[in-house]
């Protein structure tokens, strides 16, 4: 039998359950999940593997209007995913508009490329509106396969499956067989770091923040991680610190405990706060954050 193997872009607006899906379809939490806006902020890549395929997901930032480069660079992340893919996973949820960002939409009718839309989150709806939503994506986009899901629930995700591994491309492999995602350990523990920010603080600061893992070392039975939690402001650096260093000792906390399950090993962890002066709409500190520009 043939191998197959392709690139499977997941796009959608934000917070329609983007990473969920993904995460949900490797089997893998390798993309941080929040109900805060920009959750994602780079590309990851997914990679699922049998004796006969290789599926390479892709999860990328919400598309939005770019404010400064930062989101700049989220959305070249998404323009990148509308040309290099064998197959667009489009996601929608039952809460969303679902003529928000048409221009996109159109773009995808007019790719020429295999589309399968994913209605996700029917688990917080009724039969009534899941019907009208599918009867809508069907008309927008002719001829693609429109599935509804529960990517939380795990519900109607191996019809999904299945219709990828058919629409697959014969190739070999593109990664070896082995590999789970694109991305470094350091990257994974700088996204654990992230999540825990924006889950523990409100407003601007967790949009402000970014983390870079100046060290990692790992020896048998422990890995030894130093980062630092870079801010925008000079507040915002003793927000994130708290009254005698509070806030910032339970996100390391929370942190330390996903990634010893994330790593499956004891993990010593330093957590260090810097100012880097709006950072979001400098090149250069984005280059040091790992974004890239032509």
């Amino acid at each position: 039998m043939a191998h197959k193997a392709g690139f499977v872009n997941i796009i959608g607006n934000p917070n329609v359950g983007k990473s969920t899906v993904m995460n949900a379809l490797v089997g893998e939490r390798l993309s941080i999940i929040t109900s805060k806006m920009q959750t994602t902020r780079h590309r990851i890549k997914g990679i699922v593997n049998g004796d006969d395929f290789q599926i390479v997901y892709s999860d990328t930032p919400g598309i939005l209007k770019p404010h400064y480069k930062l989101q700049e660079n989220m959305m070249r992340f998404v323009e990148t995913a509308l040309i290099d893919a064998d197959i667009i996973l489009y996601v929608t949820d039952v809460k969303e508009d679902p003529a928000k960002n048409s221009d996109y939409i159109e773009r995808i009718r007019k790719s020429n490329m295999p589309v399968m839309v994913l209605i996700n989150k029917i688990d917080l709806s009724n039969q009534d509106e899941v019907t009208r939503l599918f009867d809508y994506w069907t008309g927008i986009f002719p001829g693609a396969d429109v599935f509804p899901v529960s990517a939380t629930e795990k519900f109607n995700l191996q019809p999904v499956f299945d219709r990828i591994i058919e629409l697959l491309p014969e190739n070999p492999p593109f990664f070896p067989k082995d590999e789970l995602t694109d991305r470094s350990e350091r990257f994974f523990m700088q996204e654990i770091i992230r999540e825990k920010i924006l889950l523990n603080y409100q407003k601007e600061i967790p949009y402000s923040v970014e983390i870079e893992v100046e060290s990692f070392k790992e020896e048998e039975e422990l890995i030894r991680i130093r980062a630092v939690v870079y801010v925008e402001r000079e507040s915002q650096k003793g927000i994130i610190i708290g009254r005698g260093g509070t806030a910032l000792k339970k996100v390391g906390t929370e942190a330390r405990q996903e990634a010893e399950e994330f790593f499956a090993k004891k993990i010593f962890l330093e957590l260090y706060v810097k100012v880097a002066k709006e950072w979001r709409d400098k090149e250069n500190a984005l280059r040091k954050f790992g974004y890239e520009f032509e």
